[in-house]
């Protein structure tokens, strides 16, 4: 059961982000393009947050932001201590490196590297990573572990992405479209992992997606349209990815 609220977190848990009056707007040309407009929004530690809306409605905009790798045109951004809306190229990227991991819709592994060796990648520029096989146990995929991405299905080389991303040790998971590659019953599994992840480590999971059946998971809904947050919704039941209907 879904019930409607605002863009704030829930009482009593610690809040990572806020995000304040936060617009974005690209210059095309001579055309201003306003991707968001005045979002307000909270994230907590350990929360599952999906993100919902059209193609052209502010996700993936905001999510960037939410990683560090966009800027906000006027509006405050804040994790913890770190405040984005005000940081340089070089304070970004020491944001990303020491408590993001990213997840796209396609794997960008290293053809030439093995399962173990691509996760093994990131570890080498974390402060407190994890180990990789633990990664990839954590993802199911202790015995791929020496398979290169060719000898993976699509389903096996996300969950090596996803190993990847986590093998940081991050506070938060930002996954775009994480599933969009994939049928359904390898997506399912994918999305497991994912709510492994949020409940074993306790990382915040932000997913933007336009499948609206991943909404049944995730504590929070955020929908947009047109650049604002037009709904929120509180799941107080969520489901298992393996009651989802696509």
């Amino acid at each position: 059961m879904a019930t409607a609220s605002n863009s704030r977190a829930g009482e009593g848990a610690e809040v990572v982000f806020h995000v304040h009056s936060v617009s974005k707007t690209y210059q095309t040309g001579d055309v201003p393009v306003i991707a968001l407009r005045s979002v307000e929004l909270d994230l907590s530690a350990g929360e599952f947050v999906v993100f919902l809306g059209p193609s052209g409605s502010g996700k993936s905009t905001l999510l960037n932001i939410l990683g560090g790798l966009d800027t906000p045109t006027t509006g405050d951004v804040r994790f913890r201590d770190h405040w984005l809306s005000e940081a340089d190229d070089a304070g970004l990227t020491r944001f990303r490196r020491e408590h993001v991991g990213f997840v796209f819709q396609f794997y960008n592994l290293i053809p030439s590297l093995t399962a173990l060796e691509n996760v093994a990648l990131v570890t080498e520029i974390a402060e407190h990573p994890i180990d990789p096989r633990e990664a990839l146990r954590l993802v199911g995929l202790t015995e791929r572990q020496h398979h290169f991405p060719s000898q993976l299905s699509g389903g096996e080389q996300q969950r090596v992405a996803i190993a990847r991303a986590i093998a940081k040790s991050p506070d938060i998971l930002l996954c775009d479209e994480p599933t969009g590659a994939l049928d359904f019953p390898t997506a399912k599994l994918v999305l497991d992992v994912l709510a492994n992840i949020n409940r074993e480590l306790h990382t915040l999971v932000a997913v933007i997606t336009h499948n609206t059946a991943i909404a049944a998971m995730a504590d929070r809904v955020i929908r947009l349209r047109s650049g604002e947050i037009v709904e929120v919704t509180h799941n107080t039941k969520k489901a298992r990815p393996d009651e989802l209907v696509w």
